[in-house]
């Protein structure tokens, strides 16, 4: 059966202002988003300040306003962790445009803290995410994310599933 799926054109673009000599834009960006998702996964200080500029800016939903830098991430990742301690994340897909990266995540974890003011009932998830990042100068200056927090909130019993 052939594949159906679209086939989308995009430009690729460095994440870093020299590429290693035969290294396309793109594989520098997916060594990037590897590098971060060792640093999501790890909370790492040392990486986040590698991959993370200091002026970053960081929407998250449910927020009224973004967080920032290295530590506004590391909150992120905090606050995930205090419901989820051994959440992880796996990138399924990435799309490179300029200065942009579209990335997909699975999001698995078992729920053994609060989170959104739900006590632990030790229920796993996994649900989707899909974060839009824009880099310079190989670091991350901003990101929207949209994780699949309805989800999270039915697979552990929140809201009831339609």
């Amino acid at each position: 059966m052939q594949d159906q799926r679209p086939t989308v054109p995009v430009a690729a673009a460095t994440a870093s202002p020299v590429l290693p000599p035969g290294a396309s834009a793109a594989d520098t960006n997916r060594k990037f988003m590897k590098r971060f998702v060792d640093f999501i996964n790890t909370a790492d200080p040392k990486l986040s300040t590698e991959l993370v500029s200091p002026d970053a800016v960081f929407h998250v939903p449910g927020r009224p306003d973004p967080v920032h830098g290295p530590a506004g991430y590391i909150e992120i990742i905090e606050m995930m962790r205090g419901g989820f301690p051994d959440i992880q994340w796996t990138l399924e897909e990435t799309v490179v445009e300029g200065d942009v990266i579209a990335a997909r995540f699975t999001m698995r974890g078992t729920h053994r803290g609060p989170f959104s003011g739900v006590p632990p009932t030790g229920k796993k998830i996994e649900v989707q995410a899909l974060n839009i990042y824009r880099l310079s100068q190989g670091k991350i200056v901003s990101e929207v994310g949209q994780p699949d927090l309805m989800g999270v909130m039915m697979q552990i019993g929140a809201i009831p599933r339609p």
